[in-house]
């Protein structure tokens, strides 16, 4: 089964943030709990943990602005 990962909202009214980094690299295993991406809002940065354990497969780009919802990478 594959999960989704999305960029979550962290503040009341944060609509969209730069995904700052990658973690982890594009095939690798990750344990549910794990960091997998920082992001930045406004207000800072923060670390995003995996939802799950498996192989993870990167959508989502470094450096660019993403809306609150878009698919970041799966793990399967």
């Amino acid at each position: 089964m594959t999960t989704q990962v999305f960029f979550p909202k962290i503040g009341f009214s944060m609509e969209e943030g730069t995904l700052v980094e990658w973690m982890v690299a594009d095939g690798a295993s990750v344990k549910e709990g794990q960091p997998l991406y920082a992001l930045e809002s406004d207000k800072s940065v923060q670390e995003v943990d995996a939802p799950a354990t498996g192989t993870v497969k990167i959508i989502a780009v470094a450096g660019e602005v993403y809306k609150v919802g878009d698919v970041m990478c799966e793990i399967g």
